[in-house]
This record gives structure tokens, C-alpha cells and sequence, in this order.
């Protein structure tokens, strides 16, 4: 490869390399010796970058007592306005000698000097204090965290770094490729060479579908590249190839797979019980949005917001579902609104780490030790989130019935979605009047209860003391007056919202009678009843049956409810009559959402005697939506499938207030936080709800979204991101290995494909730098070990799913299936013994067992061994990365595990049927057969004579035991071969791509 000269227009130079790319020993010591002649001048003059530079020394030796959570002395080193003038007061810009900062760590004195010397024995070294004082020397100027700067194209010119002339266009295929070969330049490295096809194709196979790639399409692969008759026709090939990868059902499977540990994907509740949950059609969706290459913000808003768009699809409320993978613990005796806010606190923290890969979740307890992320800023995230009807029930409300058949998922949610909004219409008919017409205060002139005691304080009824057991009822007295509504105010105990939300309750039924002067009572008909908002299954009315469920809070008291009660006809004067009074019945027998009952602890009662009540019940527009619901609640009812829980918002009238939590306590409450984002990212716009937050995430304005993205993307084909912390670009997490790069992908993406999937995937596989090689010297091997630099192509080792994926699919027992619920595979006995809920553990006849890894059942108490064995997450919270790790148990579960033995003698089967004999003489070409079937490559002759020693070892073992009639020499052989099968799936090659 030809390198230019340093003159543009000089003959270009032709400069030899050695084996490993390198570039020969006297070139690379005549640039070393260049650069160093200049590197006193350019330092000089070189600005101070402070992210790369000196954030890190503040971050290492500062923050622990001068940081977000501890600012000894009123001083923190994460906010610019506590370091820097006009505020600031430890340094002077341009003046290091005249900077605290700089006179305090350069100090000899052990009282003064910092860090101090009792915890930190060793003073700041001579280097790192240099670079400080030149730091303040240039002005200190302070850099924002580099991920929150704006996205930035960088593409090279001609000159690299250590100003050699370079070209790349002989290697270069993409953009990123010359971004690549620059900085490999500047290490004095060059690319390795293009690896094989068969290499390349199940490198490719493996990251685009997640399965290998099948011999005949090997074959077909490569006999189309020998067919080529030039470099043009050659990429075609190629590109073909990626192209049908990318169109296959399969590619869902596979990215819908990473996605699922992102979004902590379950197929039960969690915690101590740790029941059965329908959360399939959530996967299923996932695949199809993967599979239509959904742009990434689109994918965002629906998953975040979905319910809160204009005019909502079903797919787009069962994008919620992500949110809805929080746990829920129905364990009796639990406080519903403690584990609501620990969901809550979970879907804050997961939004945080998937978009923004932020450690937000410290911002709980205090601000961020290290992050410009103030405390009250985690609850005015808080504030956006809080607004969903979930409310941690064992029900799991609210929840939509999803149909197995795609097909009919539309009809389905379009039934139940017609049926709730004509609840919500008929219910906001009386709750727009209530807040139009006047109210009367109805003051008790006697309360009384069948168990406990009441108390009146004015126009409000409060508990005194006693126990209220279920089915108490209450009876309240006024006098009689004229009226055509009722209003019940249930209330919180407590007068002072710092204290709320409070246990709710439940009116189950209510009885209006005019008792006149002589006694006698006389039955008040009530036709019809209203609420504030109908936050849950629960109708208002139900409180006029006495089979139904009645009104209450629910289950917590956020804020005061109330509900109508419209007279069938006008309560008047002539009715009324002198010294007649009016009394109340509230019955309340019905526990709250599966809870035991708590009785109203404090009400109080109002009055109306507008018309507008007597016209609305006999209004057209009342009894059109009437006529409509019979048989939109039947249509709703009819629904079958699975009940997948959804995000649903709370309406306004009964939305939540969020206070901040002092120290992350959920009990100790401080002041009420609006929503917002923190300020840090300079949002001008105001972020009310879900959909505003979602759509600020993906919006230019932030660009940690499409850099997080982007990293999590190359992390999936290179093994290791561009930021090796996938979950944290912020202070304490790693710095980008080549900032530039990420940032041409973060552009290509959001940009350049209009932030979709595919384009973006297939510009990286088509690259020079994916085809490279993962061969290498041990020389680059030593230098560049994690192959950050990218001198050689990616090798890792597959996900759990893939190894048995690959398993499965080399034996040709793999089953095709898209979509649909969870099935149960083999494992080990006895893995569910100790499960609280007695559930079983059922294993499917048929070929459900051998369906893909993604649609296994996944139990958080107890996830399937093989998957947790190779690194798998628990998904009881968001798992931004798997790190792997290497454990002799990981060979026992794929030699020993009952998937893996099924496979690897269904694996032997197909051998033989495809070379027709396991004879000991032609068993070599059956062991032959497996390794190209596994490894997509033939063995090696070593391996191959030792797979075919294992093969005769292990019948000769076999032939010299006991044995009855039926085992036969036939036996003998397809056990040995299984073994050898067995043995080849468990291969260094076979696990990994």
C-alpha cells in the first residue's frame, strides 16, 4: 500500500511493512524522533482539553470531599459557578500562582495540603499539578461533559495526526474506514488483512440474525464470490448477502434480543411470589418494530409515550408495555404505594440508563457526586413519570387482552379502546357539570357507625377512634332541603398534602332516605352517579348496585375525590316538609384492589339544587352514549388473549402531585417539584408529560441519545462500544476510545438514515474495518489487547441465546416460529423446587422446546440456568451490558446440559444422513461434516485426527462394557459420534464469531 510523501506534490513514497502491518522499526523510530524535536514547543501552545485532561484529575482526587454529594467548605468541583469567578474563589484564570487550588496542593504543610494528607498519603503528582497551572495559565476554561456537546462531524483529511501524509482510499470502503485508518496511522499501524468469506459470513450471520449461517448457504456464498470477475461485481456479492440478512424475520429476533435486557423483560411479577405475567405481545412487538426498521425515535415516543399520541394504534399502547415490565410485589401485607414508588423510581432510572446512559439513579439520595445533576432535579423527572394509572394492583391494571393472531390485535384493542372512552365520556358529562353549577355545604347534625366511632368537625365527618371492620356502614343526618345532587368528598386524613397520599378506600354503596317529622322514611331514588374520574375498572354507578364494586379512592388517596349523586327527581320545598331531615347510608364492604378494606377516614358532604342535574339525566347526549355502551362492553368482553399491562394517564383531575423525597425516603416528603429536565442540558421548551420528555430524548437538542445508541450498536458487533461503559458517559465512566468515530455514527444514524437501524448496520458490516480479519500477531495481540484500535476484526463470544441458537440450528431441530408466548425447554430437574408459588415448570411436547432462545420463559426469581450460565442478566432491573466471563461451568453446561446432548445427537444424525455411514472407516468424514455444519470452516488436520481419536476412544470404551442385546455395534458408533457432536459444539469455535 502506498503512502504519500510529506510534499502534496512530492513522488509518493513507498514505505515497506513488516507481517503484522506495522510499520518497519526505522520509519516508526525517525517519526518518534520528529515528533519528540517538537513536543516541548506544541505543548506550549497545545490547549488544555478539560475533559480529556483535567476533569478526570478533579474527578480522581477532588470530588470524594468537593463533589455533588459532600462540598466541604462550600465547595464543589462539578459546578463551574463554585470554582470560577464571579462566584468561584479557588482559582484565578490566567494566574496560577495566584489560584488557591494550586497553593493548596502544591503545599508542603500536611494541615493545608490538598488532598489532605490523612486520607490521601501521597500528594498530586508533579505532572498532573503541571498540568493545572497551565490549565489556569490558558484561561481555565471549563468544558461541558464531552457527551453533552454537540454531535460533531470529523472526517479526515489528508494528514494524520503526526502530520505523515496518508491515503486510504485503497482500503477505505466506508466513511468510518477512513476515520479508522487515520488513527491507526498515528499508532503505526495499518489494517490487518480482509478475513476469509466463510469468516466474514458467519461473523455477519451471527450479528444481523443471530444464527449461523447454514453450509448451503455457505456454498452458495462463496461460489457467487469465485464467480466474480472484478472488485465491483465482488461487492455485490457482499452486499447481497447483507441485504437478504437484513430483510429476514430473524433480524427481529436477534435486536429484539438485546433490547429485552434494556427494558428488564419478564414474563412474571417479581419479588417474593413472583407470578405469572403476559408480557409476550410486548416481545412480539419489539420484533415486528425491529423487523420494519422502526426509526429509533419513533421506536422512543411509542415506547415512552405511545398512549399519549394524538390518535394512538394498538401497536403503539402495547409499546408502553416497557415501562410495565417494572416488578409488582402481591405479597400480602405489602403498602401498594411503596412498591409503586419503587416501579416508579425503576422506570426513572431505566429511561436514564437507555437513553442517556446516566447514573441518575444516585440523584435519588443527593445530587450526583460527580455529575452537574442535582438532587430536586431526579423528581422533576419524576414529575413526568408519575402520571400513569398503574398503581402497583395484582391485577396489574391497567392491561389490554391481546389476541395470539396478530391479525386480529387491532379489532381487539380498537373494542376495548371504544368501550373505555365511552366510559370516560359518559362519567366527564357529570363531571364538567359539577364544576359548573354551585354546592352547598351539608352539615351533619348526627353521624353514626355500626362498629368505631365518628366525630363531626363542621361540615366535615371524621373517624374518632375504634375499628372498622369490612361491611361498616355509615350513617349521616342533616337536615332535609331542597336538592336534585348529592356530592361526596372523600378526603385524606390528614389537612396537610405533605402528607398524602394516603390508604384509600371504598364507598361500595349508597342509600339516600327523607325521613319526615313523624319518622317515617321514605326511599330518594338516586338515577345515576359521577365522579371526579374514573381511575380504574371501577364504575361510579356501581355504588347504586349492591352487587357491584362502588367508588373510592384508588387505592390511595393522592389528592381529595369526590363523586355525584343525581336525584331520580327533584327533592322540593313540598317535599321536604317541616323538621324533615335527610340521611345518608355508606356502606363499605369492598376491599381496595385485593387489599383488605380500610374504611373513609374523613369526608364531608354537599348539596345542589341546579336543574341542570334533572335535565342532564334526561338529556339525548346522556342516553345515545347509554344506548352505545351495552354493546361495546359485551364487544370489550368478548376479547381473548393474553392481558398485557399498559401505560395509561392519569386523567387531570386526579393526577399525582411529586415531592422530593429527602435523603431518597419515600416517606419523608419535601416540596412539591414540577416536572423538568435537568439544567445542565439547557432546555428552553417547557417538558410537561411522557410524550414531551420522549420527544426532547430523540430531539437534536440532545445528543446523548443518538451517541448512546450508536455505541450500544457497535458494542453489539465489536464486542466492547466506542465507550466501554455502555451505561455511563459521564464523569466516572470511560472516555470514548475515538470520540470522533462515535460521533460520525451518532450522525449517520440520526441524519444520514433519518435514525434507522439498518442503513446504519449495514454501512459498518460492509466496512473495511468489520472485514478485517480477528487473526493477529501476538505483537498486536500484546499491544492493543481489547483491539480498541481496531487493527483486526472483531472476535467475541456469542450470548447465551446464540449458543443455543447455534445448537439448535446446526442440528436442524430448530423450530421457525415467530412470535407468541413463552415456551418452557428442558433444564435440569428440580430448578423450580424452591419457586414460592408452586408454579410448574412444563416442558412442551412438540417443537415448542426448540424454539429460540428470546422465547424462553423468563421467571426472574429463577431465570433458565443455561442463560444465566453464560452471562445472562436476572432482568429484575435494566442491564445496559453483559459482561462475560469464563467458568469451567460453562463447558459442563454445554457438554452436559439436556439441550445441548439432544443436539448433539440430532447433530450425528444429520452427519451421517448427509455422508451416509458413521462406520468407524468413514466416521472422519462425518466428524468433517459436523465441524463445517458448526464452525463454518473445515478442521484443521490436528483437530481432525483428534476428533477422530475421541470417536475410536470412545467405542472402544463402549464396546469393552457390559452390555445387553440391544447394544448393538450400530448403537455403539451414533453414541460416539453424538459425544463427538457434543464435543464440537463446545469448541472455542463454536461459541464464538
Amino acid at each position: 500500500m502506498a503512502l504519500p510523501g510529506r510534499r502534496r506534490d512530492a513522488t509518493p513514497l513507498r514505505i515497506p511493512f513488516n507481517q503484522s502491518g506495522r510499520i518497519r522499526p526505522f520509519i516508526g523510530l525517525l517519526l518518534l524522533v520528529l515528533v519528540s524535536c517538537t513536543d516541548d514547543v506544541a505543548s506550549a501552545e497545545r490547549p488544555i482539553d478539560f475533559n480529556k485532561q483535567i476533569r478526570p484529575i478533579l474527578t480522581r482526587h477532588c470530588t470524594s470531599c468537593h463533589g455533588g454529594v459532600k462540598q466541604a467548605g462550600g465547595l464543589s468541583f462539578v459546578y463551574a459557578e463554585q470554582v470560577l469567578p464571579p462566584d468561584g474563589w479557588v482559582i484565578e484564570p490566567g494566574d496560577p500562582d495566584a489560584s488557591l487550588l494550586i497553593e493548596r496542593i502544591k503545599s508542603d504543610d500536611p494541615d493545608e495540603r490538598m488532598p489532605p494528607a490523612d486520607e490521601h498519603p501521597d500528594p498530586l503528582p508533579a505532572e498532573e499539578i503541571e498540568l493545572l497551572e497551565e490549565w489556569i495559565r490558558q484561561g481555565a476554561p471549563w468544558g461541558g461533559l464531552w457527551s453533552l456537546q454537540p454531535l460533531k462531524s470529523s472526517m479526515p483529511g489528508r494528514a494524520d495526526a503526526t502530520g505523515v501524509d496518508h491515503d486510504a482510499s485503497d482500503w477505505a470502503r466506508q466513511p468510518l474506514d477512513r476515520l479508522v485508518f487515520q488513527r491507526l496511522a498515528g499508532e503505526g499501524l495499518m489494517p490487518s488483512r480482509e478475513a476469509a468469506p466463510e469468516e466474514w459470513l458467519r461473523r455477519v450471520s451471527f450479528d444481523l440474525i443471530g444464527l449461523p449461517p447454514s453450509m448451503q448457504r455457505v456454498e452458495r456464498f462463496t461460489r457467487a464470490l469465485r464467480r466474480t470477475g472484478s472488485a465491483a461485481s465482488r461487492e455485490t456479492v457482499y452486499q447481497r448477502e447483507v441485504d437478504r440478512l437484513l430483510a429476514s424475520e430473524r433480524f427481529g429476533e436477534r435486536w429484539a434480543s438485546v433490547w429485552m435486557d434494556l427494558a428488564r423483560y419478564a414474563d412474571s411479577k417479581g419479588f417474593e411470589k413472583d407470578p405469572h405475567r403476559d408480557m409476550w405481545p410486548y416481545r412480539d412487538w419489539l420484533i415486528r418494530a425491529f423487523n420494519d426498521d422502526m426509526p429509533y425515535d419513533q421506536f422512543t415516543i411509542r415506547q415512552l409515550a405511545g398512549d399519549l399520541l394524538e390518535d394512538p394504534t394498538p401497536d403503539d399502547l402495547i409499546a408502553t408495555a416497557f415501562h410495565r415490565n417494572t416488578q409488582t410485589n402481591t405479597e400480602g401485607g405489602t403498602d401498594d404505594e411503596e412498591f409503586r414508588v419503587a416501579a416508579l423510581i425503576d422506570r426513572i432510572n431505566t429511561t436514564w440508563t437507555v437513553w442517556q446512559a446516566t447514573t441518575f439513579g444516585c440523584v435519588q439520595c443527593h445530587s450526583h457526586p460527580y455529575d452537574a445533576f442535582k438532587h430536586e432535579e431526579y423528581y422533576a423527572c419524576m414529575a413526568i413519570l408519575n402520571d400513569s394509572l398503574d398503581a402497583d394492583l395484582p391485577s396489574d391494571y391497567p392491561t389490554l387482552k391481546i389476541p395470539g393472531d396478530p391479525e386480529k390485535i387491532p379489532a381487539a384493542v380498537d373494542a376495548q379502546r371504544a368501550y373505555q372512552q365511552l366510559r370516560i365520556d359518559r362519567n366527564q358529562l357529570g363531571g364538567d357539570l359539577a364544576t359548573q353549577v354551585s354546592w352547598n355545604p351539608l352539615v351533619p347534625s348526627n353521624v353514626s357507625s355500626t362498629e368505631g366511632e365518628l366525630r363531626i368537625d363542621g361540615d366535615h365527618v371524621r373517624t374518632a377512634g375504634g375499628t372498622f371492620p369490612p361491611g361498616v356502614r355509615y350513617t349521616v343526618q342533616a337536615n332535609a332541603q331542597p336538592l336534585t345532587a348529592l356530592r361526596v368528598e372523600i378526603l385524606p386524613e390528614s389537612d396537610d398534602p405533605v402528607n398524602w397520599p394516603e390508604q384509600g378506600s371504598v364507598l361500595s354503596q349508597f342509600k339516600l332516605s327523607l325521613v319526615k317529622a313523624d319518622g317515617t322514611a321514605v326511599p330518594v331514588e338516586i338515577a345515576d352517579a359521577f365522579a371526579d374520574a374514573l381511575t380504574g375498572p371501577e364504575d361510579p354507578r356501581s355504588s347504586l348496585d349492591k352487587n357491584a364494586d362502588g367508588v373510592g379512592g384508588y387505592p390511595k388517596l393522592h389528592r381529595p375525590r369526590w363523586a355525584v349523586f343525581v336525584l331520580r327527581d327533584r327533592l322540593d320545598g313540598d317535599d321536604v316538609g317541616p323538621d324533615a331531615t335527610l340521611r345518608l347510608e355508606m356502606l363499605q364492604s369492598n376491599s381496595v384492589a385485593g387489599n383488605l378494606a380500610t374504611p373513609i377516614r374523613h369526608f364531608r358532604w354537599d348539596v345542589c339544587d341546579d336543574d341542570a342535574w334533572t335535565e342532564l339525566i334526561a338529556s339525548e347526549e346522556l342516553a345515545e352514549l347509554d344506548r352505545a355502551l351495552a354493546p361495546a362492553k359485551k364487544a370489550a368482553g368478548q376479547v381473548r388473549g393474553a392481558s398485557l399491562p399498559v401505560m395509561e394517564a392519569r386523567q387531570a383531575a386526579v393526577s399525582r402531585a411529586t415531592r422530593q423525597f429527602i435523603r431518597g425516603n419515600w416517606l419523608d416528603r419535601g416540596e412539591e417539584i414540577p416536572p423538568g429536565i435537568p439544567a445542565v442540558f439547557g432546555v428552553e421548551q417547557p417538558v410537561r408529560d411522557r410524550l414531551d420528555f420522549a420527544r426532547w430524548l430523540v430531539s437534536d437538542d440532545n445528543p446523548l441519545a443518538a451517541r448512546v445508541w450508536a455505541n450500544r450498536i457497535w458494542a453489539e458487533l465489536f464486542g466492547i462500544g466506542l465507550v466501554e461503559t455502555l451505561e455511563d458517559f459521564g464523569s466516572s465512566g470511560t472516555q470514548p476510545f475515538d470520540r470522533d468515530l462515535l460521533d460520525h455514527l451518532a450522525l449517520r444514524m440520526r441524519e444520514g438514515h433519518r435514525w434507522r437501524l439498518k442503513p446504519l448496520l449495514r454501512e459498518i458490516v460492509l466496512s473495511s474495518v468489520y472485514r478485517q480479519t480477528s487473526a493477529a500477531p501476538q505483537s498486536l495481540r500484546e499491544q492493543d489487547p481489547r483491539n480498541v484500535l481496531l487493527a483486526r476484526g472483531p472476535r467475541t463470544r456469542l450470548t447465551a441465546e446464540m449458543i443455543r441458537d447455534q445448537a439448535l440450528a446446526v442440528s436442524g431441530l430448530l423450530e421457525d416460529q415467530i412470535g407468541g408466548p413463552s415456551v418452557m425447554p428442558p433444564q435440569p430437574d428440580g430448578v423450580w423446587q424452591t419457586v414460592y408459588s408452586g408454579a410448574q415448570w412444563k416442558t412442551p411436547e412438540g417443537s415448542g422446546k426448540y424454539r429460540r432462545g428470546l422465547y424462553t420463559y423468563w421467571r426472574r426469581t429463577s431465570p433458565y440456568p443455561s442463560f444465566l450460565m453464560f452471562d445472562s442478566p436476572t432482568r429484575d432491573l435494566c442491564s445496559a451490558r453483559r459482561i462475560a466471563t469464563n467458568t469451567p461451568l460453562q463447558a459442563l453446561v454445554t457438554l452436559n446440559d439436556p439441550v445441548y446432548v439432544e443436539c448433539g445427537r440430532a447433530l450425528a444424525d444429520r452427519a451421517v444422513d448427509a455422508v451416509g455411514s458413521d462406520d468407524a472407516p468413514d466416521a472422519g468424514v462425518a466428524i468433517e461434516w459436523m465441524y463445517w455444519a458448526v464452525t463454518q470452516r473445515p478442521p484443521g488436520q490436528v483437530e481432525l485426527e483428534e476428533l477422530k481419536q475421541l470417536y475410536h476412544d470412545l467405542r472402544i470404551e463402549s464396546s469393552a462394557a457390559p452390555s445387553d442385546d440391544t447394544f448393538t455395534a450400530e448403537a455403539i458408533n451414533a453414541d460416539a459420534l453424538a459425544i463427538v457432536a457434543n464435543t464440537i459444539l463446545n469448541l472455542d469455535r463454536a461459541v464464538t464469531k
